[in-house]
Parts: C-alpha cells; sequence; structure tokens
C-alpha cells in the first residue's frame, strides 16, 4: 500500500469514529420534560417569559411554549457560551447567568418541555 493510500486509510477510520461518537453522545441523554419543566420552575423563568413560558412581561423577551427544542437547546448553548465564542455566542447577561451551571443534559430536559407547551406560535407562509 502507497504512504497516500495509508494515510487515506487512517483518515477514514479516524472520521468514522469520530461520527460514532457523535452519535454515541446524542443518544445517550434522552431528552425528559418533566425535569425540564422543575428545572424551568427552579430557574423562574416564567418571570420574564410569562405564564406557561407564552406571555413575556416585556416584548424584549421571546415567547417560547412550543418553540423547536433544538433550537431552544443551542440558544441556550449559545448563552452558555457567551460571547467569547465569536461564532455561537450569544451576549445577555441575564440568561447568561441562568444557564452557566446547567449541563447540557439539563438544556436538552429543558428544551423537551419548552417543545411541549402549547404557544401562540405562528408559522407565517
Amino acid at each position: 500500500m502507497k504512504p497516500s493510500q495509508a494515510l487515506h486509510t487512517v483518515f477514514k477510520a479516524t472520521c468514522a469514529a469520530a461520527l460514532v461518537g457523535l452519535a454515541s453522545m446524542n443518544a445517550a441523554h434522552a431528552a425528559d420534560a418533566g425535569n425540564g419543566k422543575a428545572l424551568s420552575e427552579s430557574h423562574n423563568c416564567a418571570a420574564c417569559h410569562g405564564p406557561n413560558l407564552n406571555n413575556p412581561v416585556s416584548g424584549e423577551y421571546p415567547k417560547l411554549a412550543g418553540q423547536h427544542a433544538t433550537y431552544v437547546y443551542w440558544a441556550l448553548r449559545q448563552y452558555q457560551m457567551g460571547n467569547g465564542n465569536p461564532n455561537f455566542g450569544r451576549s445577555n447577561a441575564i440568561m447568561a447567568a441562568q444557564v452557566q451551571n446547567l449541563s447540557q443534559g439539563d438544556l436538552k430536559d429543558i428544551a423537551a418541555y419548552i417543545e411541549s407547551l402549547n404557544g401562540s406560535l405562528v408559522l407565517k407562509k
């Protein structure tokens, strides 16, 4: 086998192992909306996002109820990363403080809970 073929084979094997690892990480935590509800209540999300996370106390806060879990999870992760990461971070001191000590599993649980709520989000076509 030529050196370039050997390198290509090692590269393919490394990529395959990385993909398997990523897939198993996502499958390792099945989101628990019940725990997400408890976390939402203990972190007092309704103080800003309103009752049932669907009636914000101010127009500057978003309605969350019914939002896609994937979107909510990544938004929360971005608040954790902060603006130290210009590619992924979000800058909001209140949200950064709220999510600072939560695990990624906790964020997935909160996201699952938010998605399970009936909200007035409307898809315009």
